[in-house]
């Protein structure tokens, strides 16, 4: 199977077993997943509310970028990557995009 694919079906199920958990939870908002093949663009996004306040969030945003899964945004406890380690993606195929690139390098993952 294409790796870009496989990628694509990995972070599907990922990202749908996260927004079922954060939908579980006791707020009054919803977590939808988006998912853009097109553009390798794949979302979580929690909203409604949150006691008195609108709630409107991307708690977690990935990309595939050719053969490379980059996370560009995890404001989840355990970590998205931990998740994508264990469905058998490769440290060297997940780029920490939310870290600075001169970081990276020390963070055990790939680069770029």
């Amino acid at each position: 199977m294409d790796t870009q694919l496989k990628y694509r079906d990995i972070i599907k199920s990922i990202l749908q077993k996260c927004a079922q958990y954060r939908a579980a939870l006791p707020d009054d908002y919803n977590s939808q997943v988006l998912f853009d093949d097109e553009r390798g663009n794949y979302l979580v996004l929690d909203i409604g509310w949150n006691g008195d306040k609108y709630l409107h969030a991307t708690p977690i945003h990935l990309n595939l970028i050719g053969n490379k899964i980059w996370i560009q945004y995890d404001d989840t406890e355990e970590g998205i990557a931990a998740d994508l380690l264990e469905a058998g993606i490769p440290k060297e195929d997940i780029v920490l995009g939310f870290r600075h690139p001169k970081v990276r390098q020390h963070t055990g993952f790939a680069v770029a």
